[in-house]
């Protein structure tokens, strides 16, 4: 069923078989995840799921699929620091979404190859912004050229560890406080 956008009563079925899925994943991790759970969760007919999605991986990439279609935006408002506190705050918020920590579950059990390919295209897509809004950036001279791999992972780094528990509130000062110290050292480094 994979990239098929069906109308109607197929569209609101396989809309919430994929938001149940999200539910469970993000609840459950891949190794608690249950077909018959997500029928029950879905209000449908087991059928309903295992006709559609015969393979469970396949289920778990449409479900992430539809979670990359919600992406992070990273707009281009001429001031490069705001508009990473903005990102990392709606980041923090999607991430601590069902979805989002959906996604968060399968980040940390990637040895599924299908899995994995799905959760690599979510962070590819998000890179691919970061990559934009940094050319942009270094265009305009307010930051010398960098690998946008490496500042996603200074900036999001933070995010990833206050959902994993570290017990603080990331609000905008946090946010803040990150970004300021991730500019100041790559510009240090010029």
């Amino acid at each position: 069923m994979s990239g098929s956008r069906p109308g109607g009563r197929t569209a609101r079925v396989r809309a919430q078989i994929l938001a149940a899925t999200l539910e469970l994943l993000a609840r459950d991790g891949l190794a608690g995840f249950r077909y018959e759970e997500v029928a029950e969760r879905a209000g449908v007919h087991k059928t309903s799921v295992y006709r559609n999605w015969p393979d469970r991986d396949e289920l778990i990439v449409d479900a992430l699929a539809e979670h990359a279609e919600l992406e992070v935006p990273l707009h281009d408002s001429g001031d490069l620091r705001e508009d990473l506190v903005t990102f990392l705050l709606t980041l923090v918020a999607r991430l601590d979404s069902p979805d989002g920590r959906a996604l968060v579950s399968a980040m940390h059990e990637r040895d599924r190859q299908q899995v994995g390919r799905a959760v690599r295209g979510v962070l590819d897509r998000r890179v691919a912004l970061v990559r934009k809004r940094l050319e942009t950036a270094a265009e305009r001279g307010e930051l010398k050229p960098v690998d946008p791999v490496f500042f996603a992972q200074l900036v999001s780094g933070p995010v990833h560890m206050h959902l994993m528990g570290a017990g603080q509130e990331f609000g905008r000062a946090e946010a803040e406080r990150v970004v300021d110290v991730v500019l100041a050292g790559l510009r240090a480094t010029d």
